[in-house]
This record gives C-alpha cells, structure tokens and sequence, in this order.
C-alpha cells in the first residue's frame, strides 16, 4: 500500500507547489492586521496654525473605543476633545481644543483590527515650530504585557484542548472503537475538553484589557467585559462555549452509553456520534474562523470554509496521533490497540496531511503575497518554520507507517499458531470417553480420591468455607495479575511495536512544537499588510526628492546584524538650502512604526569640495524621533549624508546616501 501511495503523494506536492508559485507571482494586494497609511498633520510635519482635528487613515476599517486616539502636548497633557469617530470609509479622526501653542505634539492609538488583533502605535507633529516633549505614550500598551503573555498562551491551550478533544474522539470512533472504554483515552478526551472550556472563559476575560490597557487590573473590569461582548471576537467566544457544552454532552455519550454496547449494537450509535461530533466539531473550527484572519482580507467568502477545514484536518492528525501515543503507552494489556486501528489512523492521518497541503497553499497565498514576503517579514519566516516541521513530521509518520507495515506481518504470522493452540486447548478441555470412565461421577477412582481428600482436608471437621472463598478470589486475582503482566512484557517485547511508540512519540513531541508556532503565527501580522505598510510609509513622496520648498527625504535602511538589528532612518532635511536647516529623524522598525535605538549619529561630507565629515548631534525628543536645528551647510552640491546606527553595544552599523543640498 505505501508502494502506491507514494508516487500519487510526490505528484500531489509537485502540483500543489506549482500552483503555489503561480498564486504567489500574482498575488493581489489585501490585508489582515490594520496598518496607518496616512495621517492628517502627517509624520514629523510642521504645520502654521494649530489643526481643529487629527485624522488617521488605516488600511481597513478598525474598533475604536474612547481611549483609542491620543493628542499629547509637548508637556505630556492631553489636548483631544471628545471621542473618536468615523469621519469617511478608514479614516478616523479626534477633535482638538482650540488656542493650542507652539511645539511638537504626540498622536498615540490604539486600535483592533478586523482580525481581532490589536494595532498601536505613535508618531508626531509641531505648530510653528519643533520642540522637546516630554510626552509618554505608557509603558503598558495594548496586545503587550503580562496580559499580552497570557492571551497567547490562553490561545495555545484552546487550540491544544481543540486538537485533543476533536482528534481523540474521532480516533476512537474512526479508528479504535474499543478505545471507547479504555481510562487513558477517556482522561485525555475529556482534559482537552476542559482545557477549552477554561482558555475560552480566559480568554474571554482577559480580551478587554489585552485590547485595551493591557493593565492586568483591568482583566475583571465588568465594563471591559460588557464591550468584548458587543464585539465580533467575543460573539465567538460565547458561541465557543454554547457548542463545549454540546460537546459535553457527546463525550459523556461516548464513554458512557456507547462503550458499553457490544460491537454488533454500535453500528446505528457509530453513525449517530459520528454526525453529531462532526456538527459540533465544524462549529467549534467556525469560532476561530468567523473571528481571525480568515474574516477579513481578500476572499474572506472562500477563507472561512478553508480555514475550518484546514483546523479539522489539524485535529485529526495531531489529535489523533496523540490519542494513538495513549493507547500505545497506557492501554491495558487485555485491550491493546490493534495494528487494524493503527493501520486506519495511517489513512486518516494520510488524507489530514493532504488537506493540511491544499488549504495551507491557499492560506499561505492569501497571507503572504509574494516570494518576498516569505523572507523579508516575520509571518513569513514563521510560515517557512511551520512547513518545515509539517514537513519532519510528515517523514517520521513515513516511518510509523513502515512499523505499521512490519507489526501487521508479524501479526498475520502468529495468527496460525493461535489457531493451532486453540485447537489443542479445545482437545484438552474435552477428553475421549476413556478419560471420562477414569473420572466419571461412578468411577471409583474418583469416590475413593475425592473421600481420602475429603479426609486430608478436614482431619479435624470442616473447615470455614468464608475463609475457601476468600482465599480461592485471591489467588485468582493474583493470577490474572501475573498474566496480564506477561502479556504486557510479551507487547512491548515485540521490537516492531517498539519502533512504533518511539516514531509515534516523536512525532507528537514534533507536533507539540508546530502547535506553538501555529499559535504565534495566528498573532502576526500577516506578510501582505507588513508590505503594504512598508509600501505606505516608503510612498514615492518619502523617497529621495524635493518638494516645493526645498525639503528633501531620504529613507536609509540598515541591518546591525544583530537582534532587532533591521529598520529605516528616516531624514527630513528643511529646507534643503545652503545655511540653516532643521532636521527630523525618525528610526522606523520593520513594521514600518516608529522605535528606539540605542545610538544614532549624522554626519554631511562634500566630497567634491574635500568638505567634511561635519558631525550633526541631533535631540531625542519621542519614541523614535530625534530633532536638530540650526545644521549649517556651507555650500551647494551633492553632499553624502551618513547615519551610524547603533541597537545593542556591539551590533552597529553606518548607512549612506547622497542627495542635491542647495
């Protein structure tokens, strides 16, 4: 059967990857995590007069709440007036209170995306003319924090409980029917059961702040709770919990009611159970799908279904293949599991892979966009990791499938021996007539042993028979405990049963791992919007060019090399004239929002002229901004302008550009 299958496999991935490649190559734009594209005073702008209003653009439309959008003075006080609103399709805007006075002001906000994810950030402008602000956005932000570490982990244990409640009892019921009334593997459905019951509950508390403040004496805040409940991700989670106890109620007919039917009275239960549990299931997969990022973006018609299948087909071969390691390791020696059951997971597990390949192409389309993104944003180098460890997984189940194979051999050889033996246990139990004239009730061997006997064993009257009893249960106890014993030995002597529990416990320890990524990724943002807003804040008006007046831009990307080594400076050089000019440095991270590094340094150098380096220490004055006014350039021409970055105290790195001053 694995002669066969591999071929068609081999096929199947080479097609799959040629029709991922012609998706990726004309991929159109889309998004998942909301991302600022414009704003209104723009970033690092110095406008005249003091604007009636703030404005923020996003690249789709976005939940607000009072808090949401900030405008700090240059002292740290809040200068916005009123709640934030919705002025015109993704543009949101918050009034400010008139007679502002001069100086450089913070716009702060936060925000949850469509998928559910909350987006922050902050940037500045000044009125008449830049100044030092001591403005703090907080240290407590949104999606970050203690809180932040427990919604991630809240949402791995309820993808975790998901994969174990939903792939163990479809183990049992597709697999191993008579794992039905084994302890083990009715401990492991149920604990994936309560591991999702008590994440959603976790989860549901703790979205409020996690969304929010990030504070966690905010997690009980009944207000907090009563806006998660208005909200798309807290429907999903309420329904999550409406369908748990649905699916209380089939796991307790599960192990209950159906294990104690005989295997001929199960068939019309199997088929009962079976539509139920997959009602329940694809509800369960549907809360995930109707809040995240599948329900938003390109094709979010066809992204749902996708999605659910694509968490279904998890299940059943992580959920499974971790109820296959129970039973292996735990199930009593009386009911091992079957190479039959292990046989039928393999082609459980078989089709699971090939839907986890077709949907996880769509997805890895729909997400990323192109080649770049798998390699330049982090949701793609995560993706590249996730189809890795799918990838080792696959080869140890190629393995697995391989001691399958060996055990079924050794199994269908024994099969005649127990034939054999059967029938020589049968001969014995029923003696020939002569065997039966020796001990028959008339025989006199047996009148005269059983009187002698009788008198061997009562010599002095009879004895107890509470006490015969007693004795003749222990010694039956103690012997059915020495045989379960060696049959345990004799099952897990075997060298091809083995080889299977080890290549089936590494590859749970393998999907153990890919669960964890899988849940990391599902909190990125998505390779297409980080590109998108690379794209936004690196707009044709951002390159190396002059405006009306003069002012020239220059992005300048760097890589330290080391961690969080890559971002953008960012120079605003006004007026861009021989004299005086003002400059405003922005150090951007690779999402495109505004960060801090350890070290900055500017440096102009004429080389024409043999002028320079002229050394240029600009003032932090925000999160990410630096300013320096009063820069003298002597004279006209193409002068080079370097910026020596430093992010740790060893990872550091010097960029350069030229560009046309006076």
């Amino acid at each position: 059967m694995s002669q066969t299958i591999a071929p068609r496999f081999r096929t199947l991935m080479l097609l799959l990857m040629a029709v991922a490649g012609v998706l990726l190559a004309g991929a159109a734009p889309a998004s998942a995590h909301a991302a600022l594209t414009g704003s209104d005073p723009q970033q690092g702008a110095v406008v005249d007069k003091a604007p009636t209003q703030v404005s923020l653009t996003f690249s789709e439309q976005v939940a607000m709440s009072d808090d949401s959008l900030r405008v700090l003075d240059p002292k740290g006080n809040r200068v916005d007036a009123g709640k934030p609103a919705n002025v015109s399709g993704t543009t949101y805007a918050v009034r400010l209170r008139s007679g502002l006075p001069d100086g450089t002001y913070t716009v702060a906000y936060q925000v949850v995306s469509a998928d559910s994810h909350p987006v922050g950030g902050a940037y500045t402008f000044s009125i008449g003319a830049p100044s030092k602000t001591s403005a703090a956005v907080g240290d407590q932000t949104a999606g970050g924090g203690i809180v932040g570490g427990l919604y991630g982990f809240g949402r791995y244990v309820s993808y975790a409980g998901f994969v174990v409640l939903a792939g163990g009892a479809a183990f049992v019921l597709a697999c191993w029917q008579r794992g039905s009334g084994v302890r083990a593997v009715q401990r492991l459905v149920v604990s994936g059961w309560v591991a999702l019951t008590a994440s959603t509950l976790a989860l549901l508390l703790l979205r409020g702040s996690y969304t929010t403040s990030g504070k966690i004496g905010d997690v009980f805040d009944l207000t907090l709770l009563g806006q998660v409940l208005q909200t798309k991700t807290g429907a999903a989670l309420v329904s999550r919990l409406l369908l748990l106890a649905a699916a209380a109620l089939f796991v307790a007919v599960l192990f209950g009611e159906y294990q104690k039917r005989a295997d001929d009275e199960k068939r019309d239960l199997t088929f009962g159970l079976a539509i139920g549990g997959t009602v329940v299931a694809v509800g369960l997969a549907a809360s995930w799908a109707m809040s995240e990022h599948a329900s938003t973006g390109l094709q979010p018609g066809v992204a749902m279904p996708v999605d659910v299948v694509h968490l279904l087909a998890v299940a059943a071969w992580l959920g499974g293949l971790v109820a296959l390691l129970v039973a292996l390791y735990r199930a009593p020696a009386e009911t091992p599991v079957e190479t039959a059951a292990v046989r039928r997971f393999s082609q459980v597990a078989f089709g699971s892979v090939l839907a986890l390949v077709a949907t996880g192409t769509y997805q890895s389309w729909r997400q990323v966009g192109s080649w770049s993104a798998l390699t330049d944003t982090r949701y793609g180098q995560l993706l590249l990791v996730k189809v890795g460890l799918v990838a080792l997984m696959v080869g140890v189940a190629w393995t697995s499938r391989r001691w399958t194979g060996r055990l079924a051999q050794t199994a269908a050889a024994k099969a005649p021996a127990k034939a054999r033996a059967k029938v020589t246990a049968t001969a014995g139990r029923n003696p020939g007539p002569d065997a039966k004239a020796g001990t028959g009730k008339t025989g006199t061997g047996k009148t005269e042993t059983g009187k002698a006997g009788g008198d061997k064993a009562k010599p002095g009257g009879k004895a107890p028979k509470g006490e015969a009893a007693r004795r003749a249960a222990q010694l039956a106890r103690q012997q059915a405990a020495v045989d379960t014993a060696r049959r345990k030995r004799l099952r897990d002597a075997d060298p091809h049963r083995f080889g299977l529990r080890r290549s089936v416990l590494m590859e749970a320890g393998v999907a153990v791992v890919l669960l964890a990524v899988t849940t990391v990724l599902t909190q990125t943002e998505p390779g297409r919007t980080e590109t998108e807003a690379r794209t936004a804040t690196s707009s044709p008006a951002s390159s190396s060019s002059s405006s009306g007046v003069g002012a020239v831009t220059l992005d300048m990307p760097f890589d330290t090399g080391g961690k969080d080594g890559k971002g953008v400076v960012r120079i605003d050089i006004d007026p861009a004239r021989v004299g005086g000019n003002e400059l405003h440095i922005f150090s951007l991270g690779p999402n495109g929002r505004l960060r801090d590094i350890t070290e900055l340094k500017i440096a102009f150098t004429l080389a024409a002229k043999n002028l320079g380096p002229l050394p240029v220490n600009p003032d932090h004055v925000t999160t990410g901004h630096w300013v320096a006014s009063g820069v003298q350039i002597p004279m006209a021409g193409d002068w080079q302008v370097a910026v020596t970055v430093r992010t740790s105290d060893i990872d550091q790195v010097t960029v350069t550009k030229n560009t046309q001053i006076g």
